[in-house]
């Protein structure tokens, strides 16, 4: 377990939901890798990240699947491509990430509450 946090601090973590519109493998990355573009509505618009989640996902199957990703970390450079959000996840058993998605649409750019 990590220290604990206020709740003011939690805050401050801009996490929301948005749709996949575009993907393509991501051939050049250490690990395995799909470079993704997700809307994230209005206010804030299309950002692009890099996962690691081959071992459950093609880049052909999760175009206009919904994502949970905080939005307001500072981008990263992964290799040729600058990432610009953190798609949310969970380990499984054997290593393999899992996206966390919400279990009925919401709107682009709903904050988590």
């Amino acid at each position: 377990m990590t220290d604990e946090i206020s709740f003011d601090d939690f805050m401050k973590v801009d996490i929301r939901a948005g749709t996949i519109v575009r993907t393509e493998p991501f051939p050049e990355a250490r690990r395995p890798a799909i470079r993704i573009w997700i809307d994230f509505g209005p206010e804030i618009g299309e950002k692009k990240s890099s996962a690691r989640i081959t071992a459950h996902y093609a880049p052909d199957m999760l175009v206009g699947k919904q994502v949970i990703g905080v939005v307001n970390l500072p981008s990263r450079q992964i290799g040729p491509v600058r990432s610009e959000v953190l798609i949310l996840g969970l380990e499984d058993a054997n290593d393999g990430i899992v996206l966390l998605v919400p279990d009925l649409p919401v709107p682009n750019g709903k904050r988590m509450c």
